[in-house]
């Protein structure tokens, strides 16, 4: 059995550019990329916190330390120059891996400059 787990996020990243007209994708800096673990063409899920929207496209490399989050193509109309997201893959794990498994956890700032790194999310306090 495979569970579909999170494989890295990147936390409230501010988007830089909605670029209706372009091909389509996420731009993602190339130092974020590399640090979460995505792979460009790897398919993403977008979680808005401005507007609610949460869609699907897939990552594509902006130059290394740009800071430049752009949402491209039909998705352009789903988030906003400042709008803070957070940007999550996935991965099927064997069911016998999960408990070694540790997703890439980054955070940054409003510039999109990473702040810190982890391995798991803090226990939610009731």
């Amino acid at each position: 059995m495979h569970l579909t787990l999170l494989k890295a996020k990147l936390h409230q990243a501010r988007v830089t550019h909605a670029e209706l007209e372009y091909e389509g994708s996420c731009a993602i800096d190339g130092r974020l990329l590399d640090t979460a673990g995505i792979h460009e063409y790897e398919q993403i899920q977008i979680y808005n916190m401005n507007n609610g929207e949460r869609f699907t496209t897939y990552a594509i490399r902006a130059e290394d330390g740009s800071g430049v989050i752009s949402v491209n193509g039909a998705a352009a109309r789903l988030a906003s120059p400042g709008d803070r997201v957070i940007i999550c893959a996935y991965a099927q794990i064997d069911k016998a891996e999960v408990a070694e498994f540790k997703p890439n956890l980054v955070y940054v700032n409003e510039r999109n400059q990473i702040t810190r790194t982890s391995h798991q999310i803090p226990v939610q306090a009731a």
